[in-house]
């Protein structure tokens, strides 16, 4: 028999575990669970580890690679914060599942593991250079430079989602007018939200697919309602596009990466979005710099398999 790999992705709201046989490319077995709402750390780790136990079922993996939806000391497994869920400061992940399962693990940034994943499965085989930017309810990116996963100094590059376009922007986490608060999902339902209060006589499409409740709105009905033809969502869509698209022209003049790989619900927006960001990324970048904006080939499994080529560098 060979061995067995165990991939776990710590989302911000949902967990996700699956195993796998080194070389394969389908699951065996997949499970997955959400958080309540008060969820912290310790709420996290025993659903995820109820989950894994589930799958493998009294077998132990030869190697656990691990893919946690927020910052990550790659060397350690340390993670330093979850900007979603509390009490994830500083937590030893990687030396607690190690203690758990008795095998070695590996620990990285989500939107590493997931340009991993697109790198040696997805979209981005064959590709040198490759950004990937996950955009749900954050915005975050991970970066394959010269056919490996280049971290910087202390795990913290790729994190496009913090970079400033807009010095009089919103705050956010001590910053204005950084991209994760004008392009996340959240911020694309806050910004229709108040636009629809602001001018109760326009977005009789986006309020209507809510009838009414405005707290119902998300992006994806943002976006619904922008394919239908509303004019104040396909604001609030543009608005979202426009700040990814700064950002990812920027990316390119800084870094010129041939492929950026978009993941994320938002990525899932629909033409007029994808139309609008490629759009303003190819006028924000410097006309010499080339490259193209493509969707994960492995959608929302992405850092699951990027998860996998993590354990499958431990064995």
């Amino acid at each position: 028999m060979p061995p067995l790999i165990l991939a776990l992705d710590f989302g911000g709201t949902k967990h996700t575990a699956a195993i796998t046989y080194p070389g394969e490319r389908n699951w065996q077995a997949h499970k997955r669970a959400f958080s309540p709402a008060n969820a912290d750390a310790s709420t996290d780790i025993e659903i995820m580890t109820s989950l894994a136990e589930e799958l493998l079922a009294g077998k132990q993996p030869a190697a656990i690679g691990v893919s946690f939806g927020g910052p990550v000391d790659f060397k350690t497994g340390t993670v330093y914060l979850s900007h979603h869920v509390t009490a994830w400061e500083n937590i030893p992940l990687q030396q607690l599942l190690e203690m758990e399962f008795g095998v070695p693990v590996s620990v990285d940034n989500d939107a590493n593991v997931a340009a991993l994943g697109e790198h040696r499965f997805g979209i981005g085989q064959g590709y040198e250079s490759l950004m990937y930017i996950t955009v749900s309810t954050g915005v975050g990116g991970g970066l394959i430079l010269n056919g490996k996963p280049w971290r910087g100094a202390n795990g913290m590059a790729g994190e496009i989602g913090h970079t400033a376009i807009d010095p009089n922007g919103p705050l956010w986490f001590g910053r204005r007018g950084c991209v994760e608060r004008l392009a996340s999902g959240p911020f694309i339902a806050q910004q229709a939200r108040e636009w629809l209060q602001a001018k109760p006589e326009q977005g009789q499409i986006l309020r209507n697919l809510v009838n009414g409740n405005l707290e119902a709105i998300t992006a994806e009905v943002v976006s619904q309602a922008a394919a239908e033809g509303d004019e104040l969502a396909l604001q609030a869509l543009e608005k979202a596009a426009w700040a990814l698209g700064v950002g990812i022209g920027n990316s390119a003049n800084l870094i010129n990466p041939q492929l950026f790989i978009l993941g994320g619900g938002v990525a899932k927006a629909g033409e007029i979005f994808w139309r609008m960001l490629r759009k303003f990324a190819r006028e924000t970048a410097m006309p010499e710099v080339d490259f193209e904006i493509v969707y994960a080939a492995l959608g929302d499994d992405a850092p699951l398999w990027g998860a996998v080529a993590l354990a499958e560098n431990l064995i």
